[in-house]
């Protein structure tokens, strides 16, 4: 979340916008949304995870990291799903995505 803050002016001057959540209550989401400029949910179920096309965890309970690019047409157009530390998107690579999908239209 840090490095999407660091890049939020980035992303949102080609045009995009940063929302997140968490299976966390609104304390501890409270914690993590702390300083940070896009709106941050809380209390993530599995029904709300399936609606997004999360992948949940059963084990744990949890939403496991699940990112979605969505377009002005509101389809995915990117998406990654990870069950641990690696294969996360990368906020300025998010911003060259955006460059590239609008370099595509023209």
């Amino acid at each position: 979340m840090d490095g999407f803050e660091q890049h939020r002016a980035d992303i949102e001057s080609v045009g995009g916008k940063i929302v997140a959540s968490s299976v966390d209550d609104i304390d501890n989401a409270g914690k993590i949304a702390e300083g940070k400029g896009f709106p941050f949910g809380y209390g993530v179920t599995r029904d709300i995870a399936e609606k997004l096309g999360a992948w949940w965890e059963d084990r744990r309970s949890i939403i496991q990291p699940s990112e979605f690019i969505v377009n002005s047409e509101n389809n995915v157009v990117a998406s990654s799903y990870s069950d641990g530390p690696l294969g996360r998107i990368d906020a300025p690579d998010v911003v060259n995505l955006i460059n590239y999908y609008a370099s595509q239209k023209k």
